[in-house]
């Protein structure tokens, strides 16, 4: 109804596209461990871990939009109260002519409150968005372009974590200034340090007066905190389990999934929030030829989810060559979304 309503008020007339309006371009893969390699180094280190963007194969993925729709996760509401209520502000304050780069874009849901509101004051919008999954680039790429006829899609398929070598080569020279969108509490999967050095990486393929809007979930109690990563019905549980799982397909692995149990909390002094999959008894799991033993509690460190507060978040935009120029909340408190500007 929001977006029916933006569109019948459109002041602008539409506009054909001069050149194609979907491009997907796959980016070369950047030097990286293999899964196997990941997971033999994590296993074998002490404390054992496992790295988080691991979690999203097909099932993962899938397990993780169920978890979007409980009612202890709140994030994904949140954000979605922000982006819906003040979507009109928000692009005012990107600037009049602007062109949306997205990193781990996903489906787009959320990123459509923002495109009705561009479109509302450009004639056409040019959007990049990134993700390393080309199955869904070109699905909610689709549908995009059949809902926003003024809308041209460069679509990057690509490992975002290095995000100036990724982006520099689709991102010429513009009189439009570019909004590059994070959404979600995706940097919160970084430690302060490795954030902060994303950002700083990511500056250096945006030009002076350019922005970042970065989705941050916010401190506060752990009462709210740890259900929304240890739901009722278990379905964060079995998304943590599916890394074993996923083990197990794909590189022969021999986890039994009942003999490991998900845990997480609130890490306070740490100001995050910690997932792990913890041993319930002595055990051994051959893995591709080799073998990896578990004492009884210990614990494979799968997941960080740092929380921010105003001090955290100005640190991490200093460190990345940003200043905040504004700052949006939801009606709790629980997250915000940033304009970050490049310095």
């Amino acid at each position: 109804m929001i977006r029916e309503q933006m569109e019948q008020s459109l002041a602008v007339p539409a506009q054909a596209p001069t050149r194609e309006r979907y491009v997907l371009h796959r980016a070369a893969a950047s030097p990286s461990n293999s899964f196997a390699d990941d997971v033999r180094r994590g296993l074998t280190a002490r404390p054992k871990f496992l790295l988080p963007h691991y979690f999203y194969d097909a099932l993962g993925s899938a397990l993780f939009s169920a978890i979007c729709e409980l009612p202890e996760y709140y994030v994904t509401r949140a954000e979605d109260e922000i982006l819906l209520s003040r979507a009109a502000e928000i692009a005012a304050a990107f600037g009049p002519r602007v062109r949306l780069v997205e990193l781990g874009s996903g489906s787009a849901r959320k990123t459509r409150h923002l495109i009705d509101a561009i479109l509302a004051r450009q004639a056409s919008l040019d959007f990049l968005p990134v993700d390393v999954d080309a199955g869904i680039l070109a699905s909610s790429g689709h549908d995009l372009l059949n809902d926003y006829p003024r809308l041209s899609i460069s679509a990057i398929c690509g490992d975002f974590r290095n995000p100036a070598t990724l982006l520099r080569p689709y991102l010429p020279p513009s009189d439009a200034r570019t909004i590059v969108l994070f959404l979600g509490s995706s940097i919160g999967n970084l430690d302060p340090a490795a954030a902060g050095a994303m950002l700083s990486n990511l500056r250096t393929a945006l030009a002076p007066g350019d922005a970042l809007f970065l989705g941050a979930d916010l401190r506060k109690s752990p009462s709210i905190l740890e259900p929304a990563y240890d739901d009722a019905l278990g379905v964060t549980a079995a998304f943590n389990l599916n890394l074993l799982g996923r083990i197990n397909r794909e590189l022969g692995g021999t986890f039994d999934l009942s003999a490991f149990a998900h845990r997480a909390y609130y890490n306070e002094s740490e100001g995050r929030i910690e997932m792990h999959l913890v041993s319930r008894e002595g055990q051994r799991v051959l893995i591709d030829g080799y073998e990896i033993s578990f004492d009884e509690g210990e614990s494979i460190h799968t997941e960080n989810s740092y929380k921010y507060d105003d001090a955290s978040l100005h640190a991490l935009a200093e460190a990345g060559g940003f200043t905040i120029e504004q700052r949006w909340s939801d009606s709790n408190g629980y997250f915000a979304d940033l304009l970050m500007v490049a310095e």
